[in-house]
């Protein structure tokens, strides 16, 4: 058995971990639950199978087939969504839907059903799948689609890894004029100016997000940049990427109160406005130029909490700000965005019409599990909901009302197939 952490570092888990090579292979022999594990981007304990046996499946890393004419692409789960970028890129051609890191494998981004920066015009990612195969603890393999096992194809979008194992996926890319992005980056005073550049961008724009300075009150309270974008035609060679690393874990977390505030108002001071020609890396991956940058957060780790609250509650980005503000926590990077009103891709899918805000907390007790309980008071209060991908401490009476559907998601799970985050809210 092996001890294992995902990228928040919390909750720590202790498991057997079995690699896989081969798409063909049956499940192994193992005692326990089981679990696919992609590249650990996970922030909790969807991805932890504590007792149990992590599948670890970047060993499937094969791309199978691409046409070069429609850009449907198939791969194993295992595929990193960076080597579909190193590969589809410079043939014109990109991912349909991306979060904000390039290092998740395909398997977790179904899981998941990840969404991005173009939510308002290309939904998730599992909007954009055409098949997979899964492979079921009965030896089964099921080819799932909208048209063949429909419903498991719907329950395996954002599954959470609980209805087997996905060997391969087959979906389709977008064409693009080249790896460079038109983007603007504009300064707002308060929610009213997000909101209205939030309308304006859904309209000219592709992709759009916000930063919000989550330390703000008084005048500075809701101050932010906004950074929207178009891909370009911009034909320039891309420079070589630069990145930087944090080279050990600190003892104490290097994000408190008094770094919050200073690095906020230097972030939002400090950044260029107006428009520019960049690489796609820094637009869409901002926080992948620096490796290892969860150590910051120190030996504890961090939790991080994203959710969503529809748009008649507007009011209630107001208060998890003036909560979040008052109780001196935080990220640097706190991200704000606008969701659109389509149909979910999945079961559990998150994404719903609404206001989306994600950010991080250093783990330090029972004060950040009290505010982070707070903030679900307020979600609860507004019919939003959490997302589990980022979720490590969710109360079970909570996930329940937030995905209401719950109940449908059980009868496709497979019976060997579990996580430390299911049997949590299933308690």
């Amino acid at each position: 058995m092996t001890a294992g952490v995902s990228w928040g570092r919390y909750p720590r888990a202790v498991q057997q971990i079995i690699p896989l090579y081969w798409r063909d292979a049956g499940l192994p022999d193992a005692a326990g639950s089981l679990l696919a594990f992609g590249n650990g981007r996970s922030y909790g304990d969807v991805c932890l199978n504590d007792g149990g046996t992590l599948l670890h499946t970047l060993g499937l890393n094969r791309l199978i087939s691409f046409d070069a004419d429609s850009g449907i692409l198939r791969c194993e789960a295992g595929v990193l969504f960076s080597d579909i970028l190193a590969f589809a890129v410079p043939r014109g051609w990109f991912l349909p839907v991306t979060p904000g890191t390039q290092y998740i494998t395909v398997g977790g981004a179904i899981a998941n059903d990840v969404h991005g920066k173009n939510h308002h015009r290309a939904g998730t990612f599992g909007e954009h799948l055409r098949c997979f195969e899964l492979l079921r603890s009965d030896g089964s393999r099921r080819l799932a689609s909208r048209d063949e096992n429909a419903a498991l194809f719907s329950a395996t979008i954002a599954g959470l890894g609980l209805t087997g194992l996905i060997t391969w996926a087959e979906f389709a890319l977008k064409r693009i004029a080249g790896p460079w992005m038109a983007t603007q980056t504009l300064a707002f005073n308060g929610l009213d100016e997000f909101f209205a550049l939030s309308t304006q961008s859904e309209r000219e724009h592709e992709y759009s997000v916000a930063w919000i300075d989550c330390a703000g009150s008084g005048k500075t309270f809701g101050r932010g940049l906004f950074m929207r974008a178009n891909h370009s035609a911009d034909s320039h060679p891309l420079p070589r990427s630069r990145r930087i690393g944090i080279p050990f874990t600190p003892p104490v977390p290097l994000v408190n109160g008094v770094t919050l505030r200073a690095f906020n108002a230097l972030y939002f001071h400090g950044t260029r406005r107006g428009d520019a020609t960049t690489p796609y890396q820094p637009y869409f991956y901002p926080l992948d130029a620096i490796d290892d940058w969860n150590r910051i957060y120190g030996p504890r780790g961090f939790l991080q909490y994203q959710c969503v609250v529809p748009p008649r509650a507007p009011q209630a980005v107001t208060e998890l700000l003036t909560t979040i503000a008052a109780s001196g926590g935080g990220s640097f990077l706190t991200v704000l965005k606008v969701f659109s009103d389509r149909p979910a891709a999945g079961i559990l899918s998150f994404p719903r019409a609404g206001t989306t805000l994600a950010l991080d907390f250093p783990h330090r007790g029972a004060a950040t599990f009290d505010l982070l309980e707070r903030l679900d008071d307020i979600v609860v209060a507004a019919g939003g909901a959490v997302y589990p991908a980022k979720d490590a401490r969710l109360r079970g009476e909570r996930f329940r009302r937030y995905f209401p559907r719950w109940q449908e998601m059980q009868a496709h799970v497979d019976p060997r197939f579990s996580s430390g985050f299911w049997r949590r809210v299933m308690e």
